[in-house]
């Protein structure tokens, strides 16, 4: 599966305890990312300062769904159940 382009729910749902840039502490769960922009895409896809988390994440249809909201849904629910 590919991302979609201007979903964003991995940049917002869960939490990133690892700097990002722009963000030295991370980010808590909920929080949208500064580095998101206005589209929903991320500034730092591609380039070496983006966190390795972000860098590693897969998408996939059991955390990504079939849209954008379920995405949201689906990642606040993985990240309540293992934060």
């Amino acid at each position: 599966m590919q991302c979609r382009m201007g979903c964003g729910a991995c940049c917002i749902a869960p939490s990133i305890s690892s700097p990002i840039p722009g963000m030295p502490a991370g980010k808590a769960a909920g929080e949208r990312c500064v580095q998101l922009d206005s589209d929903n895409l991320c500034r730092l896809f591609g380039q070496p300062q983006r966190p390795d988390v972000c860098a590693q994440f897969d998408a996939s249809e059991d955390v990504c769904g079939e849209h954008r909201e379920q995405a949201l849904w689906l990642l606040t629910e993985l990240e309540k159940a293992t934060g």
